[in-house]
């Protein structure tokens, strides 16, 4: 990508430790923005310092982190923050039955949760300066739902939902609400969900457990286990559209198959488009 000729922008993004945190936190600063990163391992954390970011430590699922973090952000810009990509999440494998309570906590105190007590302590320096962006990071499944990834998708519903809220209450603020929609990307995103997989779901308990086998195959899988998947630079083009654009979109889509699914889900009835779904791994 060229560099930027707009002006210099000030923001945070959350997970940076990899895949599109990283990959856009590296774009945008390629561009003349601050980033400011954040991780949730010290390790990654030292890292992303070690490669000149300005990175904080954040764990979406610690209040205490959470504002700890927001207070040395002020320190840090004076109070000034253009931007927030809420990027932060993991997905929890598993069939909605196989799901604990704890288990489907756990899933949204870092997808949803989180994401909204950081979006919630960032918005009053938005409103003191009269503008800003909050740029949520969804899915595909924050409109289609598939099997297996039943907490991921509620996650993510819920997500959409209250973003879309948001957008309606901030109305003439002059702060924006972006909805970024990637389908299958190039990250570490499977891994992670395999960690996750094996610690929270006993397949030998499970119905489900001939299913589980082949899904442990996919997620184990080197290189995309999806068609149509892109790099996550194709998420960063649209946060660097959302973050500039004097005018930027509530959504945008990355990959066929976000395209492919919003248009299914506008002209197909409910059966129909179960019998596609069903069908996908």
């Amino acid at each position: 990508m060229t560099a930027s000729k707009t002006e210099s922008k000030t923001l945070l993004i959350t997970g940076c430790s990899s895949g599109i945190g990283y990959t856009t936190a590296v774009e945008l600063r390629q561009r003349g923005h601050r980033v400011i990163c954040s991780a949730r391992q010290p390790a990654d954390v030292e890292r992303l310092q070690a490669e000149g970011f300005d990175c904080l430590p954040l764990d979406l699922a610690d209040s205490a982190s959470i504002h700890h973090a927001v207070e040395r952000l002020i320190a840090m810009t004076g109070g000034r923050i253009d931007a927030l990509f809420n990027n932060g999440a993991f997905g929890q494998p598993g069939a909605v039955e196989d799901l604990s309570r704890d288990v489907l906590r756990n899933q949204f105190e870092t997808n949803f949760f989180g994401t909204h007590e950081l979006t919630n302590a960032i918005l009053p320096l938005m409103r003191a300066q009269g503008h800003g962006r909050i740029i949520y990071n969804s899915s595909v499944l924050g409109f289609v739902a598939m099997k297996f990834r039943g907490a991921y998708n509620a996650s993510k519903f819920a997500l959409e939902g209250l973003a879309d809220t948001l957008r309606l209450e901030l109305r003439g603020t002059g702060i924006h609400i972006v909805l970024i929609e990637p389908g299958p990307i190039e990250s570490r995103f499977r891994q992670n969900a395999l960690d996750m997989y094996r610690k929270h779901i006993d397949k030998h308990k499970s119905p489900h457990r001939v299913t589980y086998e082949a899904m442990e195959t996919r997620l184990q899988k080197v290189g995309p286990a999806a068609p149509f998947t892109l790099p996550a630079t194709a998420v960063a083009e649209k946060v660097i559209h959302a973050l500039e654009s004097a005018n930027p979109r509530a959504r945008y889509a990355v990959t066929v198959p976000t395209h492919l699914f919003a248009w299914l889900k506008r002209l197909l009835p409910t059966r129909w488009l179960d019998r596609i779904l069903v069908s996908v791994e």
